[in-house]
């Protein structure tokens, strides 16, 4: 007897907690309505090349810049963007053809692009990216790096149509 009231009130308890995760929204999906456009950084568009080439790897390569690109509002993500990067490293200063290249996002939203250890400028160790296909407003970004040592850093575009 015991064993079956153990079981009712579990059973109780746990369709008590459903009911109310369920009332509360959190048994729907995760859902990015409104989701921001994100603004141009501070400096983000300093030594910006214009066209940059679409490439496989700026130089010889070791650090990794990667992202996602969504657009603003309902957070889709956004296949074919085309991302350029650039940035001061062991081969080359921001202001260098050679250090600056472009990728395009997969069906993910998600770009990835190989190049050279970027290495401090200004004191910071930090890379240079821009969104400029037209399609959507232009952002430039300038994520500066915890350390001088990572080996790969992140940034992520939330896009607002023109």
């Amino acid at each position: 007897m015991t064993r079956s009231l153990l079981t009712r009130r579990y059973l109780l308890a746990a369709g008590g907690a459903l009911a109310a995760t369920g009332a509360s929204g959190l048994l729907v999906p995760a859902q990015a309505k409104g989701l921001a456009p994100t603004p141009s950084m501070r400096g983000g568009a300093n030594n910006y090349l214009p066209g940059a080439p679409i490439v496989e790897r700026i130089g010889g390569g070791g650090f990794w810049m990667s992202g996602t690109v969504r657009r603003a509002g309902d957070g889709a993500p956004l296949a074919g963007q085309r991302i350029q990067i650039w940035a001061h490293t062991t081969e080359g200063y921001e202001r260098d053809p050679h250090s600056h290249g472009a990728t395009l996002t997969d069906a993910n939203g998600v770009f990835r692009l190989e190049m050279p250890q970027i290495v401090p400028a200004f004191g910071q160790p930090h890379g240079h990216l821009a969104y400029d296909s037209g399609e959507f407003e232009t952002v430039f970004l300038r994520p500066v790096m915890a350390s001088s040592s990572d080996t790969s850093l992140e940034a992520h575009f939330v896009l607002k149509p023109v």
